[in-house]
C-alpha cells in the first residue's frame, strides 16, 4: 500500500510548527513504580513474554498501520544490550525491519545529552550551577522582562530582570527565555525574524509558517537572543524553553570547543554512540525512519528519509532538539546514567555530576505550578519523579532510567503531532500493568 507525501496545499491548515512540537515532554519520568522489588532474573527472559502488554501495544499500533514502527528498550543495570519489544518496518510503505541501530529523530531528547555536557563542566569548574550567565556570555548582563506574559515588545511593557539568569536557571527551565513552540504574539514573530528557530522538521514548508530560515552559528543564535526581553522573571517559574539551545553556546565558550566537538569527543565516542548525528551521513540513509505528520487520523510523510532534512548541514547543532540518534546509541547514554557515569567499567563523568544532573535542581525561588510539569521536579534538561529521570521528543520517542529499578527504557516512533495518539499514556499504562505482573510473580 502506497503512502502519499505530506502535501501543504492539501492538508489541514493549523498543522502548525507549534502544534508538531508541543508534545514534546511526553511521560518520560516513571517514577510511580520505583518502589516495586524486583529481580534482575525476571529481566532475563524474551522480551515480548516479559512485557505482554506493552508487546500487545506495539502490535496494535502496528497493525492499525497507525505507525510505521513502535520500537521499545528495556535494559537492567549493566547489561551491555537492551531487550526490545516491538518493531515494525523504516517506513509504510517499505519492506525494511527496524532495529536497534535504525535512527530516529529524537528531538527534545537531545535535552538530557546537553544537560549531562553541562553538568561535566560544571564538575570540572569551568561553570556552576549558580554563576551567572552574564559571567560567561557578557551580552546576558542587563536583561529585560515582559511585564505582560507575551504582551508587547514596548518600554511601557518591559522591566529590568530582578535577578541575573544563572546556569541552573537554564537547564531547568526557569530563566525566564521563551520558545517559538510555547509563546504566543509578539514574541514569537521576533524570535522568527531573528532566526532563533532552534530545530527543523522538514524540506517541505510547514502550513502557516513555511520553512523559517535559522541564523548560522550559535554565537549569532546566543547573540540575537540576547537582544529580545525574557517573558518571565528569572528563577520564578518553569517555562519550556530555548535554554538548552543556549547552553550549547555556554559549552563552547566554557570549553573552548565547538558544541558539537564536544559531545562528540566527551559523550559520544567514549559511549561508543556511532549512531548519532546532527546530520546523517548519506552512507547511512538505508537505516534511517520516515517522519510522519498525523492529519485527519492519518500518517502521511512529512520527512521521508531518502530527502530528510537531516540529510542537510544545520544551521548550527541545535541543543534542544537536533540530533538523530538510534535505541541502541541512547540506551548506552542511559546505561551511563544509570552506572553514575561509568559505562561497564568505564568512567565517563563523574558520580557526583550524574546524581547531580538527574537530581531535581530547581531553583528554590521557582514554581512549577499550572506547568507540563506540576509538582515533579526538574534535572538538566529532564523530568524528575521520584529517583526517575527522562524526557521525551516530538516525534514520539521518551526514555528514562529508573535508579530504583536499575531499569533503563526507551519508546521509539515516528510521528507528529506525538499527541495525535494516546501512545504514550496507554505506554506508561501497559508497562505499569507489566511491572505489576513481575512483582506478583516475584512474589508468588
Amino acid at each position: 500500500m502506497a503512502f502519499r507525501t505530506f502535501d501543504p496545499a492539501t492538508s489541514v491548515p493549523d498543522l502548525s510548527r507549534r502544534s508538531l512540537f508541543r508534545g514534546g515532554a511526553g511521560l518520560a519520568a516513571f517514577g510511580a513504580l520505583s518502589t516495586l522489588p524486583l529481580g534482575r532474573q525476571l529481566l532475563a527472559h524474551d522480551a515480548s513474554e516479559g512485557w505482554p502488554n506493552v508487546a500487545a501495544l506495539a502490535r496494535r499500533y502496528l497493525s492499525e498501520g497507525k505507525v510505521a514502527n513502535l520500537f521499545v528498550t528495556f535494559g537492567w543495570g549493566q547489561e551491555d544490550h537492551a531487550h526490545t519489544v516491538g518493531g515494525g518496518r523504516l517506513s509504510l510503505d517499505g519492506s525494511k525491519q527496524v532495529d536497534e541501530n535504525s535512527l530516529y529523530r529524537i528531538y527534545s531528547m537531545t535535552k538530557p545529552i546537553t544537560g549531562m555536557a553541562t553538568m561535566m563542566l560544571v564538575d570540572e569548574g569551568a561553570l556552576a550551577l549558580d554563576m551567572p550567565l552574564y559571567e560567561v556570555l557578557p551580552a546576558y548582563r542587563d536583561m529585560m522582562v515582559q511585564i505582560e506574559y507575551d504582551g508587547a515588545i514596548t518600554p511601557d511593557n518591559l522591566v529590568p530582570a530582578e535577578r541575573p539568569i544563572t546556569i541552573r536557571q537554564l537547564l531547568t527551565h526557569t530563566a525566564g527565555l521563551g520558545y517559538g513552540i510555547v509563546q504566543d504574539g509578539p514574541i514569537v514573530e521576533a524570535y522568527t525574524e531573528r532566526g532563533l528557530v532552534p530545530g527543523q522538521v522538514s524540506r517541505l514548508p510547514i502550513p502557516g509558517i513555511g520553512r523559517p530560515e535559522a541564523v548560522d552559528s550559535l554565537e549569532l543564535f546566543a547573540d540575537r537572543l540576547a537582544e529580545l526581553p525574557l517573558v518571565l522573571q528569572p528563577g520564578t517559574k518553569w517555562s519550556y524553553s530555548v535554554a538548552l539551545d543556549l547552553l550549547g553556546r555556554v559549552i563552547e565558550v566554557a570549553s573552548g570547543k565547538s558544541f558539537d566537538a564536544f559531545l562528540q569527543e566527551r559523550l559520544f565516542d567514549p559511549l561508543g554512540m556511532e549512531s548519532t548525528f546532527f546530520r546523517v551521513p548519506e552512507s547511512e540513509v538505508g537505516r534511517f525512519t520516515d517522519n510522519y505528520a498525523v492529519v485527519n487520523d492519518k500518517p502521511l510523510p512529512i520527512d521521508p528519509a531518502s530527502m530528510s532534512v537531516y540529510l542537510d548541514e544545520p544551521a548550527f547543532p541545535f541543543g534542544g532538539a537536533g540530533l538523530v540518534s538510534s535505541p541502541r546509541d541512547y540506551d548506552r547514554f542511559q546505561r551511563m546514567l544509570l552506572g553514575y557515569g561509568k559505562l561497564g567499567d568505564r568512567r565517563i563523568m563523574s558520580e557526583s555530576a550524574v546524581r547531580t544532573g538527574t537530581s531535581n535542581i530547581l531553583p528554590d525561588t521557582a514554581t512549577t505550578d499550572g506547568t507540563w510539569v506540576a509538582g515533579q521536579g526538574f534535572g538538566a534538561g529532564g523530568r524528575v519523579v521520584g529517583n526517575s529521570y527522562g524526557w521525551g521528543g516530538a516525534a514520539g520517542t521518551l526514555a528514562s532510567v529508573d535508579y530504583d529499578l536499575g531499569l533503563r527504557a526507551g519508546l521509539y516512533t515516528q510521528y507528529m503531532p506525538s499527541e495525535s495518539y494516546p501512545m504514550r499514556k496507554e505506554f506508561l499504562a501497559a508497562y505499569t500493568a507489566d511491572l505489576e505482573q513481575m512483582r506478583q510473580q516475584r512474589a508468588a
